[in-house]
């Protein structure tokens, strides 16, 4: 049976993703083209856990004045996500969507592993204009939130 990193290359080839191949850690990188931006991507295999990763990688960097105002509307976009989250590393400004399952008991095939990487793709596409608002202090993360996703109701 291939293993997992096996799989998601052999998916990349399929859905006609450029990839590589990197040993240390254990991923297949790719890049992914939204309608917003051009963004760096990969899985990211736990063997030990059996866990797979899949990350999105914003393409910019928050600057350190704006990290706390970004981390807000991404605990905003977070609550109440289902498939994937969004991070955010303080110390770099580094900003990232992720999705990770256990795959013990999970067969890992084209299918599962096309919506797990789309669903973050996606949605790291769909929120960037929030997040580049947020970063250029055009809006509050409330507000910037609430441009994508329309008002909430009370």
């Amino acid at each position: 049976m291939a293993g997992a990193l096996d799989r998601c290359a052999r998916f990349f080839v399929d859905d006609e993703w450029p990839h590589e191949r990197v040993e240390d850690p254990p991923i297949v990188r790719s890049r992914y083209s939204g309608h917003n931006a051009d963004y760096d991507c990969w899985f990211q295999e736990r063997r030990a856990e059996e866990q797979l990763l899949f990350y999105c990688r914003a393409p910019l960097e928050a600057p350190e004045k704006r990290r706390r105002a970004v981390a807000e509307l991404f605990a905003r976009i977070n609550y109440g996500m289902v498939i994937c989250c969004f991070e955010l590393d303080l110390s770099d400004g580094e900003m990232r969507a992720r999705a990770a399952i256990d795959y013990e008991f999970i067969e890992l095939n084209h299918g599962f592993l096309r919506n797990l990487s789309y669903a973050v793709v996606v949605t790291m596409d769909r929120y960037l204009p929030a997040i580049l608002r947020v970063i250029h202090a055009e809006m509050d993360p409330e507000e910037a939130l609430a441009d994508i996703e329309g008002p909430t109701s009370s």
